[in-house]
């Protein structure tokens, strides 16, 4: 008989009652060659046939489970064929599907194309679609069943359909593959969550409670389902972070003035990489404000870290608020974070003391004011510490007794920064000398820095300086004053000039610099700080032309300074005076070198140039420095003694109002100006201070040792005491400075490698890592762009890779690149602006855009490989990524050094030796996986090549559904069927 279609060969077969091994043979012999099996249908047509009845064709379905057994047909085929048939009422039908889906249902795999499995994923989709309605009829067959007294028969089916459903359900790797189909079917999903709900409310009356918790079971794993990569284990057996306690200290001591929103999301990443959970986190930071406060230094930086830790500090907790899912849950792990924070009565006694005021009240008043503790809470908490405080060490009766705590002049000045920035708006030429009552208020006793810390640390200080930049422009000319006027207006930018200075100083001379906005006239402020102020790292030239202005302006303020008996006041332009007092100074220096003027003169001279305005003694003392830079060791004597002249307070009854507020801030300006120039020339300049170290951080590093030694010395304390101060940071900062990023980052990994045993390892990382925010940018393109690949390439290196030394730093490269990448987008930093950029090499020379090119990283790599053609002959298809797809600009450096390192990682897991750089590799994957969010799309895993998946399961520790459902990225139709191909195959 010659056989013209599939449903015909079916019934000769049944017709003839063939057994299952002879249909199977007589079938390849009707349909030779050509199309496959699922082409033709061929589970589709088995089923239809079997299912003709009211009950199955048992031979029939037996040449089916032939089928399926021999693999004639694909899985796919089988599942889309059963989700097809929806006569629910046949039970023995229902019955023989299930008992066909159970062969197979918990070891899917297909081993094909991309297309086909994502064929199956589809597939899978369809038939948990089907066993929820299938479940569904038949919960509510058992409920009519139940109500005509013949329950018996449903509750048997149901009990079937849910057995099926779990038992798909279970394994990890069906459910990944149903995340794929999600993603692919978004509307098929959306039918199953209907399906879902629909099945919960049939089953709430289901009065079996073993059939209602095997469906509660199968309705939680199918929930899991879209978020089944988020679920991450957070450390429950730990209690301390170094890292988040090393960023706040850092943020604290050098960028009270950045903004909130970065260190909230650093703050985060930290959070979610190293999984601590909430109330331990906050805690953390408590704790580390406590530190920084109890151990900073008396004076500016103390009230730094009060404004820090009571004004900031509250204000970034409200951001993580809203990180957190429900703001009750939030409020809690406050609460919970203030119970643990209490049982520190050391640190809070200690914080107590130093603040001289009850710390905690302070604190949670603040927090209850924004909103993160209920009144409740604060009560129950304030009565405990009360308890806690009776027992504390009392201060002596008297003693300090009449010193106001910082914490509550700091909540004080908040407020008056914003009445003081009010004030600043209205027209100066109308109330001069109201202004100039309101300026001498401000300078007196420490009012000016808690002013400026409290603006700080509420984001305002950028605004307080443009608005006495304002003012100082204003102050410049003087054209029709009286000599009324012109003492307030000599006042009034002096003061201006000084508040300036110090902000620059103290808080870095970016708060004050505008945006650069074309065609507006920079004001004279902005011009002298740029070109004329001695900072930490910038070299003055002090022949420069600012430093040279029109001639005839300086001979008659040289004639002025000399002849005079004082300074002249009315229509004098005080930027005109600032301007050429270098030049000035520089006649004035020659004169006295040359025996022309005595030192009786020269006093005379400098008395007049401090005795009115001090800015013009500043603007002196600013050339002098740059002066005797360039000066021989003989020759610089009368410069550094004009300085010294400079530097002291003029005693006489003939000076302007707040004389002696305006000294105290000129010396503080001076000492910092000088302070460089002094250390190098040996000299020593007595400033008049207020009595305590206003640099405090200023020349930390020993004298006469290698900086190598200092640097390995100083992380080897750290590493002991296992958090890092605010003094080590400065050092560090100091020694990144001096040893630039290449031999900062080098030196520290080798000691990382040194450590051998694991607790020393992990907190290492965890040190470096917060170290290393010092300038994550550049540090992470060194780690990532020379040391790994230098690492991995070297055979003779390979040996410092192993575990535990090589986990730590596959642990410490994917955070610093996970930091990294997410922040570059952002902007850097004021902390990180001011450093001097070094790229070691040219990033485009050492990863060239053109990917057929050979770049230096895979030349190196070449070298190591028998087959040297295999990594440089990359075709464009085995190194294509997420990112090409997402173009993504490879001109930025970060993106090519990622890129670069991913193709290398790629070419050691497809190479033929393996050793210690293979196990290094997949500790840096594991670590990616588990540090990413759900969702990771842009994360720095899109930089893999897409054939990298498939030699990374082969690994066993890799080897698992979850991990590549991680490391691909599902939003792309690519990465789907990338991921759905290695999951198949598993």
């Amino acid at each position: 008989m010659k056989v013209v279609n599939l449903k015909q060969a079916i019934l000769q077969a049944w017709k003839e009652r063939w057994s299952d091994y002879q249909w199977a043979i007589n079938m390849k012999k009707f349909f030779p060659k050509g199309a496959t099996w699922d082409i033709l249908n061929l589970a589709e047509a088995l089923l239809e046939q079997a299912m003709i009845g009211p009950s199955p064709n048992p031979l029939i379905l037996s040449y089916l489970k032939y089928a399926i057994s021999s693999q004639m047909v694909s899985y796919s085929s089988v599942l889309t064929a059963i989700s097809k048939f929806d006569d629910f009422s046949r039970d023995l039908c229902v019955q023989a599907l299930l008992d066909i889906m159970d062969m197979f249902c918990d070891r899917l795999s297909c081993h094909g194309k991309a297309e086909e499995c994502i064929g199956l994923c589809r597939a899978l989709l369809s038939a948990l679609h089907w066993l929820l309605r299938c479940t569904a009829a038949s919960a509510e067959r058992l409920q009519e069943g139940l109500e005509a007294g013949t329950p018996a028969a449903g509750e048997k089916q149901l009990a079937m359909c849910l057995q099926r459903l779990e038992k798909t359900l279970s394994s990890t790797k069906n459910r990944a593959l149903l995340h794929i189909a999600k993603l692919e079917e978004a509307s098929s999903w959306t039918a199953i969550e209907h399906s879902l709900l629909k099945l919960g409310e049939i089953l709430a009356n289901l009065s079996n409670p073993q059939l209602r918790s095997q469906a509660e079971k199968c309705g939680t794993l199918i929930r899991s389902i879209p978020t089944m990569l988020s679920v991450h284990s957070e450390q429950p057996h730990k209690t301390g972070f170094p890292t988040v306690h090393a960023l706040v200290l850092l943020e604290g001591t050098m960028n009270l003035t950045g903004e909130t929103q970065p260190l909230v999301e650093q703050l985060m990443m930290v959070k979610r990489m190293q999984h601590i959970p909430t109330p331990l986190f906050v805690l953390e930071i408590w704790k580390a404000c406590l530190v920084g406060l109890i151990e900073s230094p008396e004076g500016t930086e103390e009230l730094k870290w009060t404004a820090f830790t009571f004004l900031k500090i509250p204000q970034v907790l409200v951001k993580l608020k809203k990180y957190s899912h429900g703001d009750k849950d939030f409020t809690e792990d406050v609460n919970c974070a203030f119970e643990f924070l209490l049982k520190l009565t050391p640190l809070l006694d200690k914080a107590d003391q130093r603040c001289n005021c009850d710390f905690t009240d302070f604190l949670l008043q603040e927090c209850r004011k924004q909103g993160l503790l209920s009144e409740a809470s604060v009560n129950n908490l304030m009565a405990k510490r009360a308890v806690d405080r009776e027992h504390a060490p009392q201060p002596k009766a008297g003693e300090n007794a009449n010193i106001q705590p910082n914490p509550g002049l700091i909540l004080r000045a908040e407020p008056t920064v914003t009445n003081i920035l009010k004030t600043m708006d209205a027209d100066h030429s109308k109330s001069p000398e109201g202004l100039l009552g309101v300026l001498g208020h401000m300078l007196s006793g420490k009012s000016l820095d808690l002013l400026l810390a409290a603006a700080a640390a509420t984001g305002k200080l950028k605004s307080f300086a443009r608005k006495f930049i304002n003012l100082n422009e204003f102050t410049t000319h003087g054209s029709e004053e009286s000599t009324k006027a012109a003492p307030v207006r000599a006042l009034l930018f002096d003061i201006s000039f000084l508040m300036l200075c110090h902000v620059a100083q103290t808080y870095g001379s970016e708060v004050i610099m505008s945006e650069s906005s074309t065609g507006a006239e920079v004001p004279f402020f902005e011009t002298w700080i740029q070109t004329c102020m001695p900072e930490e790292g910038k070299i003055l030239n002090p022949d420069h032309p600012c430093f040279r202005p029109d001639s005839t302006k300086v001979e008659s303020l040289v004639a002025l300074l000399n002849n005079s008996s004082e300074m002249k006041l009315v229509q004098m332009n005080w930027h005109e005076a600032c301007l050429s007092i270098s030049a000035a100074i520089l006649e004035i220096l020659n004169a006295w070198e040359n025996g022309v003027l005595a030192f009786e003169s020269i006093q005379k001279i400098t008395d007049n140039i401090k005795g009115k305005v001090c800015s013009l003694a500043v603007c002196a003392v600013a050339w002098l420095v740059a002066h005797v830079r360039m000066l021989g060791l003989d020759e610089r004597e009368k410069s550094l003694q004009m300085i010294r002249q400079l530097a002291g307070p003029l005693y006489s009854e003939n000076t302007l109002q707040f004389y002696n507020e305006r000294v105290v801030i000129m010396s503080s300006i001076l000492e910092h100006m000088c302070a460089d120039v002094l250390q190098q020339t040996a000299t020593q300049i007595k400033f008049p201070s207020p009595g305590m170290d206003t640099m405090p951080y200023w020349n930390l590093l020993p004298p006469k040792r290698p900086i190598k030694e200092v640097l390995t010395d100083i992380f080897a304390k750290v590493l002991e005491k296992g958090w890092v101060d605010s003094r080590s940071i400065h050092i560090f900062d100091t020694l990144l400075h001096m040893g630039g990023v290449y031999w900062f980052c080098n030196n520290l990994i080798k000691e990382l490698l040194k450590e051998t045993r694991k607790e020393h390892t992990l907190r290492a990382v965890e040190l470096l890592y917060s170290i290393f925010c010092l300038d994550m940018q550049q540090v992470t393109l060194v780690l990532l762009g020379h040391i790994l690949p230098g690492l991995l390439t070297d055979s003779s290196k390979w040996h410092s890779l192993m575990d535990p030394p090589g986990t730590a730093l596959a642990k410490l490269a994917v955070w610093c690149a996970l930091s990294s990448y997410s922040s570059h987008k952002g902007q850097a930093s004021s902390r990180q602006k001011k450093r001097h950029r070094e790229d070691i090499e040219d990033y485009f020379s050492l990863f060239p855009l053109d990917d057929m090119q050979p770049s230096k990283l895979m030349r190196l790599l070449s070298s190591n490989e028998e087959d040297a053609s295999s990594p440089t002959d990359r075709s464009m298809s085995s190194s294509l990524s997420a990112s090409q797809l997402h173009t993504v600009n490879m001109r930025d450096p970060l993106n090519r050094v990622l890129a670069n390192l991913f193709l290398l990682i790629s070419s050691i897991l497809g190479s033929r030796t393996a050793g210690p750089h293979t196990q290094f590799v997949q500790w840096f994957m594991e670590e990616c996986v588990d540090c990413l969010e759900q969702g990771s799309r842009g994360s720095i895993l899109q930089f893999m090549p897409f054939t990298t998946v498939s030699e990374l399961v082969k690994v066993s520790a890799m080897s698992s559904p979850k991990v590549v459902l991680a490391i691909t990225d599902l939003s792309l139709p690519l990465g789907r069927q990338v991921a759905a191909k290695a999951i198949a195959a598993l």
